[in-house]
């Protein structure tokens, strides 16, 4: 269980993620109602993910990372990088929402795609900390969030 939550929280992500590039895509082609219904189900998909994170992250712990200490630091910056990415895709991804359903267009369309870069990048580097926290490396230690970022840290020096 303590692996099938992030594989499945790592897959809605990616989904979501899928779903704002094809939304982008329908809104070039002036597919504005297409375009409504994608980046709802693309809303959709973070909420999925959002809950499963959290369920995991609530219920398991935080899993920290388990490669070796050489990779531990550069490891540690980009997943503060991702934290960060990701926090900002989600602020800016509720602005999005707000804005699109309220047709407040211009400040919708000066940001969107702004948004959906912040949106990939996060997605794409939540995938990478996924396989790494999994696939790459085995994992480590499952516990608190905090514990997880800074044992790794503390640990390895």
């Amino acid at each position: 269980m303590a692996t099938f939550l992030p594989f499945i929280s790592t897959v809605f992500i990616g989904l979501s993620a899928l779903f704002v590039a094809i939304g982008w895509y329908l809104v070039s082609q002036r597919k504005i109602e297409a375009h409504k219904k994608v980046m709802f189900w693309a809303a959709v998909l973070a909420v999925i993910f959002f809950v499963t994170y959290l369920s995991k992250t609530f219920f398991i712990g935080s899993t920290s990372f388990g490669g070796p200490d050489s990779v531990v630091l550069p490891y540690t910056i980009f997943l503060i990088f991702h934290i960060t990415m990701a926090t900002i895709a989600a602020v800016l991804g509720i602005i999005q929402l707000t804005t699109g359903y309220k047709n407040r267009l211009k400040s919708h369309r000066r940001l969107g795609p702004i948004t959906s870069i912040i949106w990939f990048i996060s997605a794409t580097t939540g995938i990478a900390v996924y396989l790494l926290l999994y696939v790459i490396y085995p994992p480590g230690e499952t516990t608190n969030l905090f514990n997880a970022i800074l044992n790794t840290v503390i640990t390895s020096y």
